[in-house]
């Protein structure tokens, strides 16, 4: 048994790097007593006791030791002898840090994805040629501003590096933004990715100058190296869980039917009215452009009633008997297709309709349809390009 007067004083101690120390003290039966873990940011407390056991030969058990439950953790992610060989505001910064590279990697995602569509991927008459000038203007216009951003602001990086990491971040998300637009604006997609390409250079480098800065602010043991391996590690493991969150969300964007009617919406912009057809409440919704006039509001009242005939049962047109089965037998996101090949058979009944009714005698200068003041204006091209 031990004596009752040391078993206040430690028998051994142990330490890993800088950490804090812990005893080993010889408890009143006997056994060794180890004090708990004292690590400064988890508050973890691991004491445990080693009971004294025989052994053949009459040996003596040997001396276990404790591992912390996140020392695989702390060794894979974290800089060796942290916290100690590492800044105060080490652990702060690279919470926020990670924060930050996982919504920009969801971000990302979108605008890759907005990128691929606007530059014609699953568009059959998009150009090879016309996709791969495009790809080339774009990144060379990065490489030119990657230049010329290093030559005029490089020398300023090192005395305002948590200014131009700042600078850095929020370019980076005006960059994704832009990407993420391109598609909407077909005409302008060329000078879109190319400004954004451009952003996404300058952040490349004022984030690159910057880091470095702040990996020596935070190497306290002359750690470079390990620091920036370290924050290379957990760059990659933030990523990774960024890429798993976008494979779930990318497909819960894409076929968003809001997304997608907005999409259908645009693509009929040549219309100077566009027309949303909702099977799910029977519904066909028109908006009116600023140059509508009478003409205009008739056919887009006649398209209605054609839709709505689409869904009876009397006789119709050889062309429209065709839709009919079409609505009949295809799902309910290929209401956009019907009302597509509705504009082009209108295009050949309704100059008919329209004389018919003034040879019987109707004036088609005016009508007497409930139609509210509202009226939208689109800015887009009379067709849609993909460069």
């Amino acid at each position: 048994m031990a004596d009752a007067t040391n078993l206040n004083r430690p028998l051994c101690c142990e330490q890993f790097g800088s950490g804090a120390a812990r005893g080993c003290f010889a408890a009143a039966d006997g056994s060794l007593q180890w004090e708990a873990w004292g690590w400064r940011w988890w508050d973890f407390s691991g004491a445990f006791t080693v009971k004294p056991q025989r052994l053949a030969g009459g040996a003596g058990g040997a001396l276990g030791t404790a591992s912390p439950p996140l020392s695989s953790l702390i060794a894979v992610f974290l800089p060796q002898g942290f916290p100690d060989s590492v800044s105060p505001d080490y652990l702060p910064y690279q919470l926020w840090d990670s924060v930050q590279a996982f919504a920009s990697s969801l971000s990302g995602s979108l605008a890759t994805h907005a990128v691929l569509l606007g530059i014609g991927v699953g568009n059959a008459k998009a150009s090879v040629s016309a996709a791969t000038a495009t790809w080339l203007v774009k990144d060379s216009t990065g490489m030119l501003g990657r230049i010329i951003f290093a030559w005029w602001k490089g020398s300023k990086l090192d005395c305002n590096a948590k200014q131009w990491r700042l600078f850095a971040d929020i370019l980076n998300d005006v960059a994704m933004f832009l990407e993420i637009m391109a598609p909407i604006y077909p005409i302008f997609f060329t000078i879109t990715i190319c400004t954004s390409n451009l952003a996404k250079c300058i952040v490349s480098v004022a984030g690159g100058a910057t880091r470095a800065a702040l990996t020596m602010h935070q190497a306290r043991r002359n750690n470079m190296a390990d620091v920036s391996a370290k924050d290379s590690s957990q760059e990659t493991l933030v990523n990774l869980a960024g890429l798993l969150v976008s494979l779930l969300m990318l497909p819960l964007v894409s076929d968003c039917p809001g997304v997608f009617d907005l999409q259908q919406l645009v693509e009929g912009h040549q219309e100077p009215y566009l027309l949303h057809w909702d099977l799910s409440q029977n519904q066909v919704q028109v908006v009116l452009s600023q140059m509508a006039g009478p003409e205009t509001i008739l056919r887009a009242a006649t398209h209605g009633l054609v839709l709505e005939a689409l869904q009876g049962d009397g006789p119709l047109p050889r062309g429209l008997e065709e839709l009919r089965n079409q609505v009949r037998a295809g799902p309910e996101k290929d209401n956009w297709v019907i009302v597509r090949d509705t504009h082009q058979v209108l295009d050949k009944l309704f100059p008919k309709f329209l004389k018919g009714l003034q040879d019987a005698g109707w004036k088609t200068e005016k009508h007497q349809l409930e139609v509210d003041e509202w009226r939208a204006t689109w800015l887009l091209s009379t067709e849609k390009k993909v460069l």
